[in-house]
């Protein structure tokens, strides 16, 4: 058989990491190739060898009429090349552009975040409803998500598959290059831009002047920042980083199910984060660890007492462990997209 991956940018990222997951995990046994737009390229090192690549090079973010037309002529193309037996699209500039080109009894549409769709860009929803017919099945990341969907009337097959990812390979000549004074470091990965909240990590780590905060992911240079907070800039696969933090916190407007939460768990790292989207599906309260309100002293005072008691993080740190082991593996999502390929089929061709 042979699948077609279609993804907007071609960077580091959540939906680009659930992109080469799956490729790599069916391409022992059946073709496939990965299409892309705009973005630094970071992504196709994560993709296996025997992995296609087909760069899309009027596939961007921002819309634009005359980019759009020129993208929905090379969506018609690669069809024409490649003849898939299915078509993955993932992002919602590729889930309508792609639905408008590819034949909807082939299509899987996953949605990476109702909620950029729901909260921060709902000028579309009305277009999402329009177009849940053109394709063969929508999935959601997150029980959240499928809820959300369901709610706004987006109800053509729906279904959810859980991201998974690998437990990050550990690297033992890798530090953060802090100082040794601080007791214990909280880490982020994230873009520095919406809805990422960088202002709310600082406030908190001005609340906790004992513990180093490190993020990683700023492509600029963040000045005039607290003594403990480190910006490291944008590391490819920063995932490895998570087995030198303590405790992982994500501060965020909306999310869908964040890959990076999975990687920190697959390491046994507590996490604190904000809570949305289908975050509290990964992180449960006074389990593994806390999912909160997005205001700074809720933060420190939790981030404070999973540090601060070691029988208490010893127990949380087992407990992401366990969870990710039990849900959110690589094969577990591979094998929710394979039953959804095999639904397109009509066969158990994967």
């Amino acid at each position: 058989m042979r699948v077609l991956q279609v993804i907007t940018l071609c960077e580091l990222g959540g939906a680009q990491t659930v992109v080469a997951n799956i490729a790599n995990g069916i391409c022992d046994n059946h073709d496939v190739i990965v299409a892309f737009g705009e973005g630094d390229g970071k992504m196709l090192h994560m993709l296996d060898e025997r992995v296609q690549r087909v760069h899309c090079k009027h596939l961007k973010r921002n819309i634009s009429f005359f980019n759009d037309i020129l993208t929905m002529f090379d969506f018609w193309r690669l069809y024409r090349k490649f003849k898939p037996d299915v078509i993955h699209l993932h992002s919602s500039k590729v889930g309508i552009l792609g639905r408008l080109v590819f034949p909807s009894k082939k299509v899987v549409y996953t949605v990476h975040g109702f909620d950029t769709i729901r909260l921060a860009n709902r000028r579309f929803l009305s277009l999402e409803k329009m177009m849940q017919k053109k394709c063969k099945s929508i999935v959601a990341v997150s029980e959240y998500d499928k809820r959300n969907l369901l709610a706004e009337n987006i109800r053509n097959n729906v279904s959810a598959v859980y991201n998974g990812t690998s437990v990050p390979v550990k690297i033992d000549d890798i530090s953060f290059g802090i100082p040794s004074k601080y007791k214990k470091s909280v880490l982020c990965i994230a873009r520095v831009s919406y809805p990422k909240n960088s202002k709310l990590f600082i406030e908190v780590a001005k609340l906790l002047p004992q513990y180093a905060f490190v993020w990683i992911g700023n492509k600029q240079p963040m000045p005039n920042t607290p003594e403990n907070v480190f910006f490291l800039g944008n590391i490819a696969n920063a995932a490895k980083y998570c087995s030198l933090a303590d405790l992982f916190m994500l501060p965020s407007e909306y999310e869908g199910l964040p890959i990076v939460i999975i990687e920190a768990m697959s390491l046994g790292k507590p996490v604190v984060a904000s809570n949305v989207g289908g975050i509290a599906e990964l992180v449960k309260n006074d389990i593994n660890g806390y999912t909160l309100e997005n205001t700074a002293p809720v933060f420190a005072e939790k981030i404070s007492h999973i540090l601060e008691d070691s029988q208490v993080y010893d127990r949380m740190s087992k407990a992401s462990k366990k969870i990710y082991d039990e849900c959110f593996t690589v094969d577990k999502m591979v094998n929710g997209y394979k039953e959804t390929y095999n639904e397109i089929l009509g066969t158990k061709s994967f």
